[in-house]
């Protein structure tokens, strides 16, 4: 279930159960033309050679079992077979189940599709199994179900004559009941056959199909892509070129892994050195949203966004060529209690960058843009700790009309993600300005902000109610004379993570306040989460709060404003 923790239409396969959950009606439709929600698979157990008979005796099997299942009322059936070469013979088991409460021909049509999209890969294998959520057909070579098998089918070859049973009949007789058997098997053979040879075929043209539009696609996007190359500084590699420059995607050379692939150290014959992300093959990133971030990123110029130089689309191969950067991330210097240090100064201007890197995705930029995945692993740093944001795989173009969006598919990190996201799936840039607010609070503490039940975020809230924000601050930090500045960087972090997205200020604001933090401009305080109001927040405890507040700083009538274009 972790996999598909911010689905909201999901079906998971494991070996003795299907569980399927949907914001829609899936009781009752029965639709079976959701072709993701097909699974095959096979423990590679192989029968020795030729496999030919065995295999037209397991599609004999599975058709006998599914006639049956189709029929019964309890819309399931087993069975089994003698099946294999002389010498190597043994009984192959069939099972067979529709949902209950599917009609007859809802289950033969879902049993029978499963069978047409039998993998070829399947062929000359004990073993296999092939599910939709509403329906699955399994073989193997042991008696995988409980029970006797419902059915028996006689295996496909000559069938024995037991001489002893046979003493009263006639020699003729005998010769006539093996022609007649002979000649049965012979067309029944020579009928399965050519249907599995027909069906082969159409598996192999449809195969076929499917990587000719998928190679008319790649071509498009390559078309597009050098197009980008005679304009800008972008460059199309070629396959051989990454490996070289990787030493062959050695593991020295790995920087990091993700959950959409890993990422290579590298260096070009020129001498430049390039960070490659190689793509997992596992990875749901597809074609179409690849050509949507290179797309994306080329557009994108900004001092503060990692700069795409490259990528590469070789058969099954994609990858993205950045530039290096060779501080790596800032989770590595933040979390890392052992690792170098950085001063209060430095992480202030990594903050100020990352927030004008985000104002240049939200309002500057040729296309209005929402990253959805901002994260301290997400920012990179360059020889001199200058922030910039990376992995843009999540996100996506905003219309400059459009206040909010929303999104059938939860993805990202959801430590970082805003409320309205996680429950609904709605973003807009509030979006963003949330996830910044837990990166400020997790660059100003030293500590990762996690999805636990008592996490940093809520640690933040709780000192911040009671007056003690002081005590969020990174040890490591040492005695300082900015602590006056830091708390108020804590309290624009809380600001930027407020529940309502409306009450959360833009990232020009937050610039302002970040600009301001020396100063004794005054800043709004932020609400409360839910959470805690229903905990019991006296009016005493914020009367407390403002005692406190104004020991600290000198109150004043300046406000922040910042102009906005309409």
């Amino acid at each position: 279930m972790q996999t598909c923790l911010y689905d909201k239409d999901a079906t998971v396969f494991i070996d003795i159960c299907v569980l399927r959950y949907s914001n829609e009606d899936i009781v009752a439709s029965a639709s079976i033309d959701g072709f993701d929600e097909f699974n095959a698979y096979t423990r590679n157990h192989t029968v020795p050679a030729p496999s030919e008979e065995f295999d037209a005796g397991v599609e004999m099997l599975l058709q006998a079992v599914i006639n049956y299942t189709a029929t019964s009322r309890s819309r399931y059936g087993t069975g089994v077979q003698v099946l294999g070469t002389n010498g190597n013979r043994r009984p192959t088991y069939a099972l067979a189940q529709c949902q209950p409460t599917m009609a007859p021909q809802e289950c033969s049509s879902c049993l029978s599709y499963l069978y047409q999209r039998m993998p070829v890969s399947f062929n000359g294998k004990r073993d296999g199994r092939m599910r939709l959520w509403r329906c699955l057909l399994e073989f193997d070579d042991y008696p995988f179900f409980t029970g006797d098998p419902i059915i028996r089918t006689p295996p496909p070859e000559t069938l024995e004559i037991r001489s002893g049973r046979r003493k009263r009949h006639k020699k003729v007789d005998t010769v006539v009941i093996v022609a007649v058997a002979v000649t049965v098997f012979t067309v029944t053979l020579a009928v399965f056959l050519v249907i599995r040879t027909r069906r082969k075929r159409a598996r192999m043209q449809l195969h076929g199909q499917a990587q000719s539009q998928n190679s008319s696609k790649t071509e498009a996007a390559l078309k597009l892509w050098r197009t980008e190359e005679s304009s800008t500084e972008f460059t199309l590699y070629e396959f051989s070129e990454l490996v070289a420059a990787t030493a062959s995607f050695l593991n020295e050379n790995l920087l990091g892994s993700g959950g959409f692939g890993s990422v290579y150290k590298g260096k070009l014959r020129s001498g430049a050195e390039i960070a490659v992300k190689r793509l997992s093959s596992r990875s749901n990133q597809g074609l179409e949203q690849f050509k949507t971030e290179v797309q994306l990123l080329v557009k994108l110029q900004h001092t503060n966004l990692v700069r795409l130089v490259g990528c590469c689309v070789n058969e099954e191969e994609k990858l993205l060529v950045y530039e290096y950067m060779p501080n790596g991330s800032l989770d590595q210097f933040i979390f890392d209690q052992q690792g170098p240090l950085l001063d209060w100064n430095q992480r202030l201007r990594i903050m100020e960058g990352i927030a004008e890197g985000i104002l240049y995705l939200h309002k500057y930029s040729r296309v209005r843009v929402i990253h959805r995945d901002l994260k301290s692993s997400n920012v990179l740093l360059d020889k001199d700790f200058n922030p910039k944001i990376s992995d843009f795989g999540l996100a996506r173009i905003f219309r400059s009309n459009m206040m909010e969006s929303n999104s059938k598919r939860i993805a990202g990190t959801y430590a970082y993600m805003a409320p309205e996201y996680a429950s609904k799936g709605t973003f807009s840039v509030k979006t963003d300005v949330c996830s910044f607010g837990v990166l400020m609070l997790e660059i100003v503490s030293g500590k990762r902000n996690s999805s636990s039940d008592h996490n940093m975020l809520e640690h933040a809230w709780q000192l911040w109610r009671e007056g003690r924000e002081s005590e969020l601050i990174d040890l490591r930090l040492g005695v300082c004379s900015e602590v006056a500045a830091i708390v108020r960087c804590i309290k624009v972090a809380l600001l930027c993570v407020q529940d309502s997205a409306t009450d959360r200020p833009t990232m020009a604001d937050v610039l302002a306040m970040l600009a301001a933090i020396d100063g004794a401009a005054s800043l709004p305080d932020p609400k409360l989460p839910r959470q805690l109001l229903s905990s019991g927040v006296t009016t005493g405890l914020l009367e407390i709060r403002t005692q406190l507040y104004s020991t600290m700083f000198s109150v004043n009538d300046v406000s922040i404003t910042t102009m906005q274009g309409r």
